[in-house]
C-alpha cells in the first residue's frame, strides 16, 4: 500500500517527518513529497508530486492554502483515500475528491498505526 506523505518534512520535530518515519517502520511504501530538498532516513524527499504512481493514500500534512497547487495533479491520478490530519482541513478539496469517490479522512495517521487501523 504505497502512501504519498504530502508536506513531507526531515525536521524530526514535525508530525510529518514522524509519519514517514512510522509508515516506513510498519512496512509501507511511502513517498515523501515536500519543498525542500532532503531525505528522511535515506529516502530522498520528492519536490514534486509523482503524477505515475498508484497511490493509495494520501497523508496531507499542508494547511489548506499550500494545498491549492496540488488539487489539479491529486485530482488527475487520485488515491484510493486522503487523510486530513489535524490542522489540515479543507472543506473545498475534500468536497472534489469526495466527488470522484475519494475516502476523505479526518484522522491522525499517527494514531491510526497506533491503533493498527492504518
Amino acid at each position: 500500500m504505497k502512501t504519498i506523505v504530502l508536506g513531507a518534512s526531515n525536521n524530526t520535530h514535525r508530525y510529518s517527518y514522524l509519519a514517514t518515519v512510522e509508515l516506513l517502520e510498519n512496512g509501507h511504501e511511502v513517498i515523501p513529497v515536500g519543498i525542500k530538498k532532503a531525505s528522511i532516513n535515506d529516502l530522498p524527499i520528492r519536490n514534486s508530486y509523482p503524477e505515475d504512481e498508484d497511490v493509495h493514500t494520501v497523508a496531507m500534512y499542508l494547511s489548506a492554502e499550500n494545498q491549492e497547487k496540488y488539487y489539479d495533479v491529486v485530482l488527475k491520478n487520485p488515491p484510493k483515500r486522503v487523510i486530513f490530519n489535524p490542522g489540515t482541513h479543507n472543506k473545498a478539496f475534500e468536497c472534489k475528491l469526495k466527488e470522484i469517490g475519494v475516502e476523505v479522512l479526518h484522522s491522525c495517521v499517527l494514531i491510526m498505526l497506533s491503533n493498527n487501523q492504518y
